[in-house]
């Protein structure tokens, strides 16, 4: 509960770059009226594995960028990905960031029977 009240709290001086009694006053009302969600608990080991993948995104980003830069990508294709089983409503959108992070994919649609539409640009063409 405090947690969920700090981090409120945060943002809100985050958004409002105003630390005023008032705005505290106001910060601390708000972070209280806000509805709590209910908790589902994540497996460690699948926080583990997106913490893995989110370290390994960043160089990739950072390459991705360079390549679009020195060779343009020319094709483009939607493909389907694979939600993994059971994934709480935090790690999908962590999946999804990660897949958007990168500059060659972008998640297009979240599809409620388990699958991801990810249109990414590619440098060949995938049908030869």
């Amino acid at each position: 509960m405090v947690g969920h009240l700090i981090l409120r709290l945060i943002l809100w001086f985050l958004l409002t770059s105003d630390l005023s009694p008032e705005n505290i006053i106001i910060g601390v009302i708000i972070a209280f009226l806000l509805p709590r969600g209910n908790p589902s608990p994540e497996a460690l080991k699948d926080w583990l594995q997106v913490l893995g993948k989110i370290i390994v995104a960043i160089p990739t980003a950072y390459i991705e960028a360079v390549e679009i830069i020195i060779r343009p990508h020319k094709y483009e294709d939607v493909i389907l990905e694979r939600v993994a089983a059971k994934r709480s409503s935090r790690l999908i959108f962590l999946d999804i960031f990660l897949i958007t992070f990168t500059p060659k994919t972008i998640v297009i649609k979240y599809r409620q029977d388990g699958y991801y539409e990810v249109h990414r640009v590619r440098q060949s063409n995938p049908k030869l």
